[in-house]
């Protein structure tokens, strides 16, 4: 058993949403023979779980479903909070209120506090936090480091956490969900940017959402909140301001931007590039062998990705890009004539700014697929005087991607890019971009 688990021993764990942290702090706990009483409080119906988790089954396990799931949470020693599990559930609260002794905590933060290798990297912000996490593993394993990468990229530590040695790095990419409310930071952490996002529930099977621009920094903040003299916070210099309002206790370095030469498209690239590099020198890793890594470094899928050229036609699915801001930052990666596609579900996000980028920036059609938000960033395209006669909605991939194949030409970028969450004709941005690099497939 890693050291600082014992409390866990002989107490009642109530494990708050059955997600992918959960689920490996619960087979971690199983696999150490952890003696403590185990409950699962989970939305969805036992039908629903019955299949995903089978291999649960003939484990000492309760389940607490369906409608009662955040209900008479009271009577655990600890509760241990899903990303997707807002700490201001009322469930939760009312536990709080009823047992002033109940520990609210997460995988993530009982991670934090146990980790072997004290190496912990921490990288959060509105956009970039993937790529800026992936660039500094690329750093440090070309700088001969044993690095482990986790968090919100899809990794969750505890189904690694055994095999991490003292002199290992581990490299955490951490949404806001998963900072609120932690006590814990990491000893670098990574702020690569700020902007509005996460202030409505996009996504009906997750209404996990900050209530205001405040409350969505000081979930943000919790990465440098709780370091010491000895620690480090590398943040980008736009945000300074931020920054120094929170008062850090750390030691502060800014970055801005490295033009290295690399396969990754875009300034703000250049400053999740200058992110990382700063992380790797507080790892004592040389420029030269840092400027190595990022030569090689393809980047991450989803992300301002060349799904293929088609006569003289590029194809890039940017399908991450669910703001505003992140359709501007990658509308700003290319000087050729762009054919956009965009729109989807509401995150209740303001489209005027991009939508005079569009006109500004003479897009020679933007293709609308249907959603909530759809209507909306319409009426903000005509407000701003760009042509209704270049606006286009669809109802499908396919016939965005012929619609746009029939009105470009040689040497135009189509771009994938929709400003909006993907909820609605899609699951979620990840099959947005594959059914995008599809049907462009069928075209080569």
């Amino acid at each position: 058993m890693i050291n600082g688990l014992e409390k866990f021993v002989g107490k009642s764990i109530a494990l708050l949403g059955l997600g992918l942290e959960n689920q490996a702090f619960l087979h971690y706990l199983l696999r150490h023979k952890i003696d403590c009483r185990i409950t699962v409080c989970d939305m969805r119906s036992q039908e629903q779980l019955a299949e995903r988790f089978a291999d649960l089954a003939t484990e000492n396990i309760k389940w607490k479903l369906g409608a009662e799931f955040n209900q008479g949470l009271d009577p655990f020693d600890f509760l241990l909070r899903s990303p997707g599990w807002t700490v201001h559930c009322p469930g939760i609260k009312k536990a709080q209120k009823k047992n002033k002794a109940i520990v609210l905590t997460s995988p993530m933060e009982i991670f934090l506090e146990s980790c072997p290798g004290k190496n912990t990297v921490g990288v959060t912000g509105t956009k970039g936090k993937g790529t800026t996490s992936s660039l500094i593993v690329a750093m440090l394993k070309q700088g001969g480091k044993k690095v482990w990468l986790g968090g919100n990229i899809g990794v969750a530590p505890f189904n690694f956490i055994d095999e991490i040695t003292a002199e290992d790095w581990v490299v955490l990419e951490l949404s806001s969900f998963q900072l609120q409310g932690m006590t814990v930071s990491p000893h670098i952490a990574v702020f690569t940017n700020f902007t509005k996002e996460h202030l409505s529930p996009a996504d009906p099977n997750n209404p996990n959402y900050h209530k205001t621009l405040k409350e969505y920094w000081e979930s943000k903040w919790a990465i440098a909140a709780n370091q010491g003299s000895e620690d480090f916070l590398v943040a980008n210099s736009k945000i300074r301001k931020r920054i120094e309002k929170s008062a850090p206790t750390s030691q502060v370095v800014y970055f801005s931007k490295l033009s290295w030469k690399s396969n990754l498209i875009g300034g703000h690239n250049k400053e999740n590039v200058a992110a990382a590099f700063e992380v790797a020198r507080l790892a004592q890793i040389e420029e030269k062998v840092a400027k190595k890594a990022v030569i090689t470094f393809i980047g991450l899928e989803h992300r301002i990705e060349l799904a293929g050229t088609i006569d003289g036609v590029s194809f890039y699915d940017d399908s991450f890009a669910t703001t505003p801001e992140a359709t501007m930052t990658a509308l700003k990666s290319f000087r050729g004539p762009v054919i956009l596609l965009a729109g989807g579900a509401d995150k209740g996000a303001d489209f005027k700014r991009l939508s005079k980028m569009i006109v500004d920036r003479e897009v020679k059609q933007v293709i609308l697929f249907k959603g909530q938000a759809t209507p909306r960033l319409r009426s903000d395209l005509v407000a701003a005087g760009y042509p209704v006669s270049s606006i286009l909605e669809v109802d499908s991939m396919s016939l965005a991607i012929a619609k746009a194949k029939e009105a470009s030409s040689t040497g135009d970028i189509v771009l994938l890019s929709t400003a909006c969450a993907s909820f609605g004709l899609f699951k979620n941005y990840k099959e947005r971009g594959n059914l995008f690099k599809q049907e462009v497939e069928k075209f080569k």
